[in-house]
């Protein structure tokens, strides 16, 4: 038995007439009336009742043609299904996203599976890259957007760079230390509470290069938090200072301070080696290339 013999089954059951069901399926009558045979044969009794020209479905064919009906239906929606997935319009994509990224690609992801693909299930977990990257070997999770400086090299993840973008010191408009004459200095900066997501070791050793040892994040950070948006309505309602990209508070006012900073965060998409990839991973790839940048 074929899903190609119960089609021929439902058309004949659907027209009555071997001519026309054939015409229907571009078949020869000989063709369609063997097929119908052979499914006969395997069923073991007949499935219609010649009469003349007409050909009706007898009380067993029409528990066949049933049971045929459903089984197509169920193809045909499987094969709907792998279309829309190809496309993007389907299916469902896991991502975890740093606190960089979550900041400018969370939101416009969310809005544009809300606007052009809402049968798309969509799924945002947020936390550190320990607990993302075990997210992801777990299976759990179908892809990663994170700073990949804060990423162990693993042989079994795969990481695409995506952009590089500034770090810099932050504040809001008319702050104190915007008034401060001469070169600003990190010790005049330290003198107010910084605002930061968990910093990378790399980020860490820049700054002990720059500002010294008072300039580790252990020693310096005084308000720590994974979600930068929460950070920056902070320092704009305090004269908290916000350490993180430019780009994720582009309202604030970026410190003068020297010698520049000279960081830069390096956003990477992070899959499990050898897993194949959702098809709708293809629009979270192409978002955050447009948006992850200065």
């Amino acid at each position: 038995m074929t899903l190609v013999q119960l089609r021929h089954l439902i058309a004949l059951a659907e027209r009555g007439s071997f001519s026309r069901s054939a015409e229907s399926l571009f078949l020869t009558q000989p063709a369609l009336s063997r097929s119908i045979r052979a499914l006969e044969d395997e069923m073991g009794q007949a499935l219609f009742d010649r009469m003349g020209r007409r050909s009706e479905l007898t009380p067993f064919g029409r528990e066949v043609l049933e049971r045929a009906r459903q089984i197509v239906f169920e193809v045909d929606e499987l094969a709907a299904s792998g279309r829309r997935m190809r496309e993007g319009r389907a299916g469902s994509l896991r991502v975890g996203m740093g606190s960089g990224p979550g900041a400018m690609l969370m939101t416009p992801l969310l809005l544009e599976m809300a606007k052009h693909r809402p049968a798309m299930h969509l799924t945002i977990s947020r936390g550190t890259t320990e607990r993302l990257v075990q997210g992801l070997r777990d299976r759990a999770l179908d892809a990663l957007v994170i700073d990949a400086r804060s990423l162990s090299p693993s042989p079994d993840l795969r990481v695409l760079t995506l952009s590089e973008m500034r770090g810099v010191f932050m504040c809001r408009t008319g702050h104190p230390l915007l008034r401060a004459p001469g070169i600003l200095r990190f010790a005049a900066v330290r003198q107010f509470p910084i605002a930061s997501t968990p910093l990378s070791d790399e980020v860490a050793r820049v700054l002990v290069e720059h500002y010294g040892p008072d300039a580790h994040p252990h020693e310096c950070v005084t308000l720590r938090c994974e979600e930068i948006a929460s950070l920056a309505e902070v320092v704009r309602a305090s004269d908290a200072v916000l350490l993180a990209i430019r780009a994720a508070a582009p309202d604030l006012v970026e410190l003068p301070v020297k010698p520049d900073l000279a960081i830069k965060a390096r956003f990477g998409l992070v899959t499990l080696a050898g897993r194949v990839e959702p098809p709708s991973l293809s629009i979270l790839r192409e978002l955050a290339e447009n948006l992850l940048h200065d």
